[in-house]
């Protein structure tokens, strides 16, 4: 699954506002939507896909 699909998805929108609150209140300032949807997906994206793949014990397929 590429980025920008993954941008249109409610869930991983959800998981990158969570993650930039998170970096944000460590950082003591806002970081900003883009800043926190890189490090996301340099850190996080691939785990969440493996995870959301395997979900209700069902392999989805890969787009």
């Amino acid at each position: 699954m590429d980025r920008e699909k993954m941008l249109q998805d409610k869930e991983v929108i959800e998981e990158i506002d969570r993650h930039k609150w998170l970096q944000s209140e460590m950082m003591g300032y806002d970081i900003g939507f883009e800043a926190a949807a890189n490090d996301w997906f340099d850190h996080y994206a691939s785990a969440w896909i493996d995870h959301h793949q395997t979900k209700n014990g069902k392999l989805k397929p890969k787009k």
